[in-house]
């Protein structure tokens, strides 16, 4: 069937981790006027479900990863506009407020995990970085995010993920947004300190961590 050629030519372009050829699938797709959460599920979902395993690995490179949620964000955009919002819903995971905390201005690692949210399903707002703990609120409260995940490379900086608990709890929103936490100056140890919700190790643990504090949320 076209179908099922059009959705494996969807897949393998998100394997390859091919842009151009995602959004040519994707478009492809649309000619066809058929269910559109079948392209989610089947042809991009499943590509970047086998990219994580394969990462997880150690079979490919994290760029090639990268890349991978790069075709399928780009896929998405063209199939975006003929969704109707229920499909988005069924497809959506959660939405996420994400940044690097305040006074840190590093931001591969955060980048990293934006990145693979969005080709995961969430509908991530990145708020860059050296961001106050008001401002992760304030974008929570304005987007109704389940999660916000806070990034810090920096020990030094690790007290401002703390601040943004201790805000929510002043402000009693504490039980309206769960809060993940991760970098490289960060530990298990420290997130159940502060009274974070979840930790990620790396990128695709900080997805994984995701998808548990999505689902614990009701999303």
């Amino acid at each position: 069937m076209q179908k099922d050629i059009v959705i494996d030519e969807l897949r393998q372009a998100v394997v390859r981790g091919d842009k151009e050829a995602a959004m040519s699938a994707a478009e492809k797709y649309l000619s066809i006027g058929i269910d559109l959460v079948e392209a989610l599920n089947e042809g991009l979902m499943k590509a970047v479900l086998e990219m994580g395993d394969r990462f997880g690995r150690q079979e490919i490179f994290l760029t090639e990863l990268i890349l991978s949620g790069e075709a399928m964000s780009a896929a998405i955009e063209v199939l975006r506009p003929s969704m109707k919002s229920e499909e988005l819903s069924k497809y959506k995971l959660g939405t996420v407020a994400i940044g690097t905390v305040q006074g840190d201005i590093h931001d591969i690692g955060k980048n990293i995990v934006a990145t693979l949210l969005g080709a995961s399903g969430f509908e991530v707002h990145d708020l860059g970085i050296d961001v106050p703990a008001i401002k992760y609120i304030e974008k929570a409260q304005d987007v109704h995010a389940q999660i916000i995940a806070a990034s810090a490379l920096l020990s030094t900086t690790r007290p401002f993920q703390r601040d943004i608990v201790t805000l929510l709890n002043d402000m009693k929103l504490r039980d309206k947004h769960r809060v993940m936490v991760g970098g490289a100056g960060v530990t298990p140890e420290w997130a159940r300190d502060i009274g974070a919700d979840g930790y990620g190790r790396d990128a695709l643990d900080a997805v994984r961590m995701a998808k548990e504090l999505a689902k614990a949320s009701g999303s």
